[in-house]
């Protein structure tokens, strides 16, 4: 089998975040999340791997995931040139396939106990296709499967009215088969090829479908919140490890820590479960539970806790803790106890700040 990545979009859920990169590149645990589906294909035994990438982020993603060498497989990369849908996206992978059963992995899910018995039972059978869904509490925001007894008959995209809890979630199998179902359906009222539609074409046209239910966790990483959700899952999954950095004798270290090469660590108070990464420094510190922070960083006198820090950022003497925050790349945040008191700030579109 093959597998193939989705990595388009414009990721206007997460923005400022995502103005200046691909939200597939942000770091849960300061990995970014399309690796968590990079590895997953790789531990099913998938090693041939394309990824659709858009014009304005593609080169970030290709970077980043490079040739596939680091994960132990092969990748390559198609172009989408406008956004079309999923399954649009996956239409334009059909000559790469040459016919071979396929996973599509979108890439900013995100699933903690992975694909491999759903690869092996696939791979096995002589099904046209397989879902894998997951319970959730609110349907409504999703595609949702309908079921006559056992039998998948429908799939319905963010209904008001859900005729189940089983949310379709952005992992998909498929045979060849799924190209003549792109070729048949019609955009939607949105203009765009529905992957609910290909699989709902499918289902009426005699194929096989077969549905899952999945276990562990599984989040859809295209909020804020949904973020802070998986790297806090992330977090409480890593083992301790403490010799990739330096640490003086003042500091103090509680729970499970991971210091990645190079990051240093003076007179300060690490309570994991937490990550930092290569280079930082951490100084007259507090970093509480279930906080990232990633590379070439500096926090000096100032609290975080239960939150994510992107690369290159400066934190210095604050007065309050920051706590359930997302904090992007190369950004100053700095104290100051001049008076009058006053806020000096710069703030991307669709930035959100409380303040005492």
């Amino acid at each position: 089998m093959k597998g193939l990545v989705v990595c388009g979009g414009k990721g206007s859920r997460l923005r400022p975040l995502t103005y200046t990169g691909a939200k597939q590149l942000v770091p849960i645990a300061n990995k970014p999340i399309v690796f968590y589906a990079i590895e997953q294909l790789v531990e099913a035994g998938i090693r041939d791997i394309a990824i659709i990438v858009s014009p304005e982020t593609g080169d970030q993603v290709r970077r980043a995931a490079g040739d596939g060498s680091a994960f132990g497989a092969r990748i390559d990369y198609i172009e989408q040139l406008k956004p079309g849908g999923i399954a649009q996206a996956v239409g334009m992978a059909r000559e790469w396939m040459n016919g071979v059963p396929f996973v599509t992995f979108l890439g900013d899910n995100f699933l903690t106990h992975g694909i491999v018995p759903f690869v092996q039972t696939f791979d096995a059978s002589d099904d046209d296709a397989a879902i894998l869904l997951k319970h959730v509490s609110d349907a409504t925001q999703f595609g949702v499967a309908q079921f006559e007894g056992e039998r998948l008959v429908r799939v319905v995209e963010k209904p008001k009215e859900p005729p189940s809890d089983l949310a379709v979630i952005g992992i998909y199998l498929f045979t060849s088969r799924v190209f003549e179902a792109i070729d048949s359906i019609k955009p939607s009222a949105r203009g765009e090829l529905e992957i609910t539609d290909t699989i709902q074409w499918l289902l009426d046209n005699g194929s096989k479908v077969r549905a899952d239910v999945v276990d562990g966790e599984w989040i859809d990483t295209g909020k804020h919140d949904d973020l802070l959700a998986a790297n806090r899952i992330v977090l409480e999954m890593l083992r301790d490890d403490r010799f990739g950095g330096t640490v003086d004798d003042a500091s103090k270290l509680h729970g499970r820590v991971v210091l990645q090469p190079g990051c240093t660590i003076v007179n300060s108070v690490i309570s994991g479960p937490v990550i930092i990464g290569e280079r930082t420094r951490i100084e007259n510190s507090y970093i509480g539970p279930f906080t990232s922070i990633d590379h070439d960083c500096e926090v000096v006198e100032s609290e975080i806790s239960g939150s994510m820090v992107l690369e290159n950022t400066t934190i210095k003497h604050l007065g309050h803790r920051i706590e359930q925050s997302l904090i992007g790349r190369n950004v100053e945040l700095a104290g100051d106890d001049r008076k009058p008191r006053g806020y000096q700030l710069v703030l991307g579109d669709f930035s959100r700040i409380r303040v005492p």
